[in-house]
């Protein structure tokens, strides 16, 4: 054991004090146990002590580590509890908790819907300005009209008739996936 020079503890010495109260606290919480019952003056008694021997039964309210004895039965839940179960209607309870959920589900299905609807009308605008465009490079091509383009240099050069060919087909493989 090692002493601080300004009189404390070291940790290990903290940890040990720390667990011991922490051990008395849940001793002294036990301890803390209520019996609850009704005296013979009709009188509610709150005690750590058993009641004594004359107090009927049916007074005992409440035995520390029990849960709590329920009030007397109703009318009302002793003929319930007669009924057959047969007899009883059989349909779901509703609340108001379920039907926002079933708001709420139908309203986000039908946001994703509309998303989903809104992606494949962008895709379906796009594939048909890419279909134009292809339609329209092919009739230049087709028309015989020498075309130029711009290289990585910036210079102007002409389609010979190999480039021309290769364009003819890259352009109808645009117009069998574009234009469907």
């Amino acid at each position: 054991m090692t002493i601080c020079g300004s009189g404390g503890y070291t940790e290990p010495m903290k940890l040990h004090r720390l667990l011991l109260s922490l051990a008395l606290l849940g001793l002294s919480i036990a301890s803390h146990a209520q019996w609850q019952w009704v005296d013979k003056d009709g009188q509610k008694v709150f005690s750590d002590r058993a009641p004594p021997f004359d107090v009927p039964e049916k007074n005992i309210i409440k035995r520390p580590n029990a849960p709590a004895k329920p009030s007397a039965p109703t009318v009302a839940a002793a003929a319930e509890a007669q009924a057959p179960l047969a007899s009883a209607p059989l349909r779901p309870s509703v609340s108001g908790v379920d039907k926002e959920l079933e708001a709420k589900k139908k309203q986000l299905a039908d946001a994703e819907a509309a998303k989903r609807r809104a992606a494949e009308d962008a895709i379906t605008k796009a594939r048909a300005e890419n279909c134009a465009q292809a339609k329209q490079a092919k009739v230049q091509l087709d028309s015989g009209v020498r075309i130029s383009r711009t290289n990585a240099k910036g210079e102007r050069e002409f389609l010979d008739d190999t480039a021309r060919s290769a364009e003819q087909k890259r352009i109808q493989s645009a117009i069998e996936s574009e234009c469907r």
